[in-house]
């Protein structure tokens, strides 16, 4: 059943527009007329409306002036224009006027009546859009990140900026440190949010799967390929492009990527036709690009191109503060997905989580939580709820002919106890001025001494 439309007819015609009218509130919409452009634009103004149904030719001018009003100032107002001499010629007119429709006299019931279903669809797939839209930026938005340590502060800050622009981003970080949220972040933030995001890890796939992956390849371009099939920046036109693990690309394909870069344009594999695309394209990487410039193993040119404006997300274990505000949303989550009464976490269990190197970053912590969540039994996540790795931390096992050496991290703490307690000594207690003794920032001290367990006292401020 068609969903109650409020409607405007507008005809100089009073037998018309008086039974157009009757016509519609029988229907079950709301209805009332206008008889020139005059009247017509002081209706729209007066009252909301979905669906303008405007004869063409009026006493006091025509329906393509009431046109360019209301596409300025109501874009969401559809008008259908109604004429009784219609072409092809009034049809091509009044859509590239901003028309929605075009129908002719003399009007048929069931026409009309297929003219305002479409109309409420049409609003409808606008509005269920524009919610998805929402919840994707409240979810996946850049005020979603948890950044309460200064370094990824800064992180979220320089995404913010670059987020409208066109300028190529490379984000880099270990793994699990949150490349892939942060484009997506980048992606919502932008003026693109409204077209696609396409990921593409390039680690996942052989070269010619990637090439093909990537660019597209038309029929019988290689085995197997029995059709012409649209690559990834293709479906990402209009919208974000995100190539996870870049570093992995061959040469040949890294040769490709330069030029789609720079020219945004690109030919399928197998095929000859130039393809002009509107992408914007974010790169993430886990190793050190310049490294791999510098060995022969990544194009100069294309590292250059890429790197205008880097991103360093900082691993886990260098933002301690984000530690307790990631772990309690990310319990909370858990919990309600899993139906689970799980809402916090006990003081014990998030110290062993601030001792705990996170390898895996926030992906691991994740996997950490969800599995704390599954097996609490109460409100409070606990240690036993954590992972053995978390409460338990294993010693690396040596073999007998190194009897007497230690893994190095182990044998380092001793050292690295020492000199923060003689900084933060030398500095009265004052965090901040250790901190700048030691070349690092306050969060990250904080952290070295809980895990050190550095004497509290030496830090009185």
């Amino acid at each position: 059943m068609t969903t109650k439309a409020r409607v405007l007819v507008l005809d100089d015609d009073e037998i018309v527009l008086r039974s157009l009218v009757e016509f519609l509130k029988t229907e079950g919409h709301e209805a009332r007329g206008a008889r020139t452009v005059n009247e017509a634009r002081s209706a729209i103004d007066g009252a909301p409306l979905d669906l303008i149904l405007a004869d063409v030719y009026l006493s006091d001018g025509t329906a393509f002036q009431l046109l360019e009003d209301v596409t300025e100032s109501h874009p969401k107002l559809d008008v259908v224009l109604i004429t009784g001499y219609g072409t092809i010629d009034d049809a091509i007119h009044a859509i590239k006027s901003g028309a929605s429709d075009y129908i002719t006299k003399p009007l048929v019931d069931s026409e009309i009546r297929l003219v305002i279903e479409k109309t409420m669809r049409r609003h409808h797939l606008k509005e269920e859009t524009e919610d998805l839209r929402a919840t994707a930026q409240g979810e996946f938005g850049l005020d979603h990140i948890v950044c309460e340590d200064p370094e990824m502060d800064k992180v979220v800050r320089m995404a913010r900026t670059m987020a409208n622009t066109q300028t190529t981003v490379l984000i880099t970080g270990e793994s699990g440190t949150g490349k892939t949220m942060l484009a997506r972040a980048m992606h919502f933030a932008s003026a693109r949010a409204d077209g696609p995001f396409v990921e593409v890890s390039c680690g996942a796939l052989t070269e010619s799967l990637l090439e093909s992956e990537l660019f597209g390849h038309e029929a019988g371009a290689f085995t197997g390929a029995t059709q012409r099939k649209k690559g990834k920046f293709e479906a990402a036109d209009g919208g974000t492009i995100f190539l996870d693990e870049v570093a992995t690309a061959s040469s040949s394909l890294q040769v490709k990527l330069l030029r789609l870069i720079q020219d945004s344009c690109l030919e399928r594999v197998g095929g000859t036709e130039t393809i002009r695309v509107d992408v914007r394209v974010i790169l993430a990487t886990n190793v050190d690009l310049a490294r791999e410039v510098s060995e022969g193993r990544f194009r100069e040119d294309l590292y250059y191109r890429i790197n205008v404006v880097p991103i360093g997300i900082p691993p886990l274990r260098e933002r301690p503060d984000d530690i307790p505000v990631l772990a309690r949303r990310l319990i909370r989550k858990h919990a309600a997905e899993a139906e689970r009464t799980a809402q916090d976490i006990a003081p014990a269990a998030l110290d062993a989580m601030l001792r705990y190197d996170w390898p895996g970053n926030v992906r691991e912590l994740e996997n950490a939580v969800e599995r704390a969540v599954l097996m609490c039994g109460d409100e409070t996540v606990d240690v036993s709820d954590l992972p053995a790795e978390l409460s338990q931390p294993a010693a690396l096992p040596m073999p007998p002919e190194t009897e007497g050496v230690r893994p190095l991290k182990e044998a380092l703490r001793g050292p690295e106890r020492e000199i923060i307690r003689r900084a933060l000594e030398y500095a009265r207690g004052n965090r901040d001025e250790a901190a700048k003794l030691l070349g690092i920032n306050r969060s990250t001290l904080f952290y070295k001494m809980r895990k050190l367990r550095v004497a509290e006292r030496a830090a009185a401020v």
